[in-house]
């Protein structure tokens, strides 16, 4: 059980040249009297795996808060949860509109719409797991006040909200895709590492935004603007291939090393037949499992580094 008075005490001793022996004493007494009854200081940062064992101690508050805030989330809305899956609907619909029928950027792909539903369903997961990342923690310093827990539970929980979002979105993927003519094939199956693997990177930034948010406010202005010239490279309404073909090769290497491509590329060569392996990078399984362990354990350590500080001032 953790306290604040017997640690805070052992630390107001001074240790300047002026310090007062008898207080420095005191200090020292009740510093070795916490220790001897195991008490520590209040909202100090535990180890690494001491924090882990207690994160995954809370994993059934992880969902169960994750649960709820979807559930919540549309309640004052007339249509409810249908917005879940009507949201990227309307996002692929304008899409669509601009950029297949006005701009013509479908030239040369085979089954365009699927192909555009495909990659703004799987893109948005990634968009709203970092833009709501990013304000966990500024938005519920209430909770963080008033509980003591893990607080990457917080960032780990909205992208588990946008996780169980994504799943309803997939029911009407799948049917749009099979509308549009693409056989059901045994590569369906890979949708479910892509998932997670995906989810894996997308804690990782919702974490790492999670610290920066909570220092810098603004940064949830500006996160939008990031997210969406990340979005126009992305390769979401628009062949990177056919791009590619004419680019210097920095460019190309760059370009086909994006994350968010290869998730929308690895995802559509699961759903659509007329997306082969040959259009995929060369070793993307590699590459993509690369990406989740890095950006997910790097994210993660990032944010414990400033545990003691979430909520604090």
């Amino acid at each position: 059980m953790d306290t604040a008075e017997p640690g805070a005490a052992a630390n107001q001793g001074a240790e300047g040249p002026g310090a007062d022996p008898a207080a420095a004493g005191r200090s020292a007494d009740l510093a070795a009297l916490a220790a001897a009854h195991g008490l520590a200081v209040s909202g100090e940062r535990p180890s690494l795996p001491v924090y882990t064992r207690r994160l995954w101690s809370r994993r059934h508050f992880i969902v169960a808060f994750a649960t709820a805030r979807l559930t919540a989330m549309y309640t004052a809305a007339r249509l409810g949860q249908i917005w879940q899956v009507m949201t990227p609907l309307l996002n692929a619909a304008v899409y669509y509109l601009i950029f297949g029928l006005l701009l013509g950027t479908n030239r040369g792909i085979p089954n365009f719409i699927a192909y555009l539903c495909t990659g703004v369903f799987v893109f948005q997961f990634t968009q709203s797991a970092v833009l709501a990342g990013t304000r966990s923690i500024t938005d519920n310093l209430g909770l963080i006040r008033a509980l003591h827990f893990p607080r990457a539970c917080l960032p780990i929980a909205f992208t588990v909200i946008q996780l169980q979002q994504l799943l309803f979105s997939m029911a009407v993927l799948g049917v749009i895709v099979l509308a549009t003519g693409e056989p059901l094939t045994v590569r369906w199956l890979l949708v479910v590492p892509v998932l997670l693997l995906q989810s894996a990177f997308n804690a990782g930034l919702a974490l790492f935004m999670a610290r920066i948010g909570s220092k810098t406010t603004d940064m949830a202005q500006l996160m939008p603007f990031v997210i969406r010239t990340w979005m126009y490279l992305s390769g979401v309404f628009w062949s990177v291939s056919t791009f590619t073909a004419h680019a210097p090769k920095w460019v190309a290497t760059m370009l086909n090393l994006n994350p968010a491509l290869i998730f929308n590329d690895l995802m559509r060569y699961a759903l659509m037949q007329s997306v082969t392996a040959d259009l995929l990078p060369r070793h993307v399984w590699e590459i993509t499992l690369g990406w989740s362990l890095l950006v997910g354990l790097a994210g993660y350590v990032f944010f414990w580094q400033a545990e003691e500080e979430y909520g604090r001032g």
